[in-house]
């Protein structure tokens, strides 16, 4: 079904997902559906980092000598996985007894390496730098800016 806008452009509804019982757009309506929500990832500057992880506590056995044990692992680990700690013969999971979700601990001295650099950068360039080549450098900012 098309209508015709006040501005002359020609508007239509999406699909009949999106309407309501009388043909008219419901209310706060998404045109589009959105994906699901993936659990155990947060979305962090610029999608880099995970946040969260997904650990179970399983019950591995082990696939020669039948010895079975209980372990917290990732839940992205292998069914066939970790070597058994008796014989180090490949485990299998047998049993999944809990899920939970646990934030990633991330390593402080590598997070204060990362600032120590990012707060000295710009000022360890300015300081390196000629004044000619901070000049041509602006030149070429002020050319770059006005060309658009």
């Amino acid at each position: 079904m098309l209508t015709r806008v006040s501005n002359g452009f020609v508007a239509g509804f999406i699909d009949k997902i999106n309407a309501g019982t009388d043909g008219r757009m419901a209310p706060n309506a998404a045109l589009t559906p959105r994906p699901p929500k993936r659990e155990g990832f947060t979305r962090m500057a610029r999608g880099r980092w995970k946040s969260e992880r997904i650990v179970v506590d399983a019950t591995r056995r082990c696939l020669v000598c039948d010895w079975e044990y209980p372990v917290t692992e990732a839940q992205d680990t292998d069914v066939l996985g970790p070597p058994c700690e008796r014989c180090h013969a490949p485990t299998e999971r047998i049993a999944v007894l809990a899920q939970r979700v646990e934030p990633v601990e991330r390593n402080p001295h590598a997070s204060a390496l990362g600032r120590l650099g990012g707060s000295l950068g710009g000022r360890a360039r300015a300081a390196a730098l000629s004044p000619r080549r901070r000049r041509e450098i602006a030149r070429a900012a002020a050319r770059a800016r006005w060309q658009k």
